[in-house]
């Protein structure tokens, strides 16, 4: 009976953290480039049941195949295995600001391992001086003609280097050429993940890290990674708000299910003790 106890919990469980991820979804549904997690859901592996005839306890010696009766599988639960975000491009918006770029993507080739695309991203600069990498390119410039982020992360150029300007009346070429008049003032710094839900993680307002704080090859020296830069438009978020609500229901009914299961055995716990052990 305790072992229903665990296995009832542990659905509870899952499913309140698919719930947590699920709202989070919801809540960055108009938040620019933000990338929905998806969960990996897996049960524990399963035991299996056998009866132990005789009335001596076995030992390593005297048990054998024999003196044991085999009575079934029993499942011991579920849980979430990991959470990913999916990397699929957004709607892009226009917005017509010139320090507004989104990253287009060109039929990028697929990894032949996860039948997924890989995916290209700015290249950007932490506090902490750590490279970082985003799809959120709402950028602006600060009071000293750097090229930053909302949160103030400057924005790097091919080099790995901050990108300063004179004002905000430049040009970007759809290959990531800044221009100031006709003056090249830098190349915006593209990386490329061709397997981004192995090799990033999210660390915070839209960035991603590299794994291991490694960083990722540039997107101009892969010839097969098709992508463009738009200027004046912004990658909304991949949310899909309509099945993200009927997820979040059937995650609500699955823990409700698994509610009612942790009562009935909590009464007939209840019962055995009270009741039938007075007797």
């Amino acid at each position: 009976m305790l072992r229903g106890f665990y296995t009832a919990a542990s659905g509870m469980l899952t499913q309140q953290r698919r719930t947590e991820l699920l709202t989070n979804n919801m809540s960055n549904a108009n938040t620019t480039g933000y990338k929905a997690d998806q969960t990996s859901v897996r049960s524990f592996p399963e035991m299996l049941i056998s009866n132990m005839d005789g009335k001596t306890i076995p030992t390593e010696n005297k048990l054998s195949m024999s003196t044991l009766s085999k009575i079934g599988g029993l499942s011991t639960g579920v849980y979430v295995q990991e959470a990913n975000p999916l990397f699929t491009q957004g709607t892009l918006e226009e917005t017509q600001l010139n320090t507004d770029i989104a990253l287009a993507d060109e039929n990028p080739p697929i990894n032949e391992e996860t039948g997924r695309q890989g995916s290209v991203f700015f290249t950007v600069q932490d506090g902490d001086g750590n490279l970082r990498y985003t799809r959120n390119g709402s950028f602006t410039l600060d009071g000293q003609g750097y090229l930053t982020t909302p949160a103030g992360h400057y924005v790097l150029n091919e080099s790995n280097e901050r990108i300063k300007l004179d004002s905000d009346r430049f040009t970007i070429t759809e290959n990531g050429i800044l221009l100031e008049g006709n003056v090249q003032t830098a190349r915006l710094g593209i990386g490329y993940s061709d397997n981004p839900s192995s090799q990033l993680m999210k660390d915070g307002e839209g960035l991603y890290r590299v794994l291991n704080d490694g960083e990722l090859p540039s997107a101009y020296a892969a010839l097969e990674v098709g992508f463009s830069t738009k200027q004046g438009f912004l990658e909304g978020s991949n949310v899909d708000q309509s099945r993200t609500m009927t997820e979040m229901m059937s995650a609500y009914r699955s823990f409700e299910s698994s509610q009612k299961v942790l009562q009935a055995y909590d009464k007939s716990l209840d019962k055995a003790v009270n009741e039938v052990g007075n007797l």
